[in-house]
């Protein structure tokens, strides 16, 4: 059985570089049960281009999306693209569940402080008016609270791709995280935000985890939702600048949570830390984005179910 990354070339990589991943779906026939865990792993992985060619839809003479040299005033909220059309209305045909999203990230997407809220509005009240986005809460309802597979403290942008990080109790033999959460989940959307705060990580080699990522996710019949971050750690915003661009280059819904955190106290990093963790008001900012950002997404898609 094949895996995204190899034990001895993940471990190669990590100090490295990494080659494209050869993981991909076959869209041509219909995947087995989920209960039938190897035949499912098998179907998922044999062939993947016919959809990245079904994906790709035709530009306009003029291309009028904005440049991703210009990210930082991308809007917070993305329109939806033909390619998530398209994506989309795929994994339905798949039997991907419309009511579920998943998440591929790292301390900045837990549930504990990201999104868990909205999964006990008993309990929970909100300083913004959240009854615009009640039907979205309940179409989601099981998602906000949870954080699944490929989320976890410490992950980078190779994490979600390691069978090493995946947990042995429910994912399968040689199965790496983000294989195991979309195989268990079969979400119609996966928020995609990775972090890279670690000294001698390039840009590039951030571009290579991510495009697997990206790749991957497409080929499963789930949409990708990119995700700026806050922090400038990298010094240069070369990480922003790279999801900007991937976000352009497969035409994908990016969630620009850098803008979103700009107006906030010292533009939503945490002073007293490392300059990435962000503050309170930047959790509850977070959240609040986020949840517009699937409202408005589900809502452009919707017709599709």
């Amino acid at each position: 059985m094949k895996k995204i990354l190899p034990l001895l070339l993940f471990i190669s990589l990590l100090i490295n570089s990494c080659t494209k991943s050869e993981l991909a779906a076959s869209w041509a026939t219909p995947l087995p049960a989920q209960g039938d865990g190897d035949a499912y792993l098998h179907a998922t992985k044999t062939a993947g281009v016919e959809l990245m060619h079904a994906t790709e839809s035709p530009q306009p003479t003029e291309d009028a999306r904005p440049l991703p040299k210009d990210w930082q005033t991308w809007p917070v909220v993305p329109e939806v693209t033909e390619t998530a059309r398209e994506i989309y209305k795929r994994g339905l045909a798949l039997g991907n569940n419309p009511k579920t999203f998943s998440k591929v990230g790292d301390c900045q997407n837990l549930h504990n402080y990201f999104l868990g809220r909205f999964d006990h509005l008993d309990i929970y009240r909100f300083s913004w008016k959240i009854d615009d986005y009640l039907d979205t809460i309940e179409n989601f309802k099981g998602s906000f609270d949870t954080d699944g597979q490929s989320a976890k403290f410490g992950f980078t942008a190779a994490s979600p791709l390691s069978p090493l990080m995946a947990d042995p109790e429910v994912c399968l033999p040689d199965e790496a995280p983000l294989e195991c959460e979309l195989r268990l989940t079969r979400p119609s959307f996966v928020l995609i935000s990775l972090e890279f705060p670690f000294n001698g990580r390039s840009a590039g080699l951030y571009e290579q985890y991510l495009r697997q990522i990206i790749e991957y996710t497409i080929s499963q019949g789930s949409v990708p939702i990119l995700a700026t971050k806050a922090d400038n750690v990298e010094k240069d915003n070369s990480i922003n600048l790279t999801i900007a661009k991937l976000a352009y280059e497969y035409n994908l819904p990016m969630w620009n949570w850098w803008a979103a955190a700009q107006p906030l106290g010292n533009h939503g990093i945490d002073p007293y830390r490392d300059g990435f963790h962000i503050t309170q008001q930047a959790w509850e900012e977070r959240s609040k984005t986020f949840l517009m950002a699937l409202d408005h997404l589900l809502k452009g898609l919707k017709e599709i179910n």
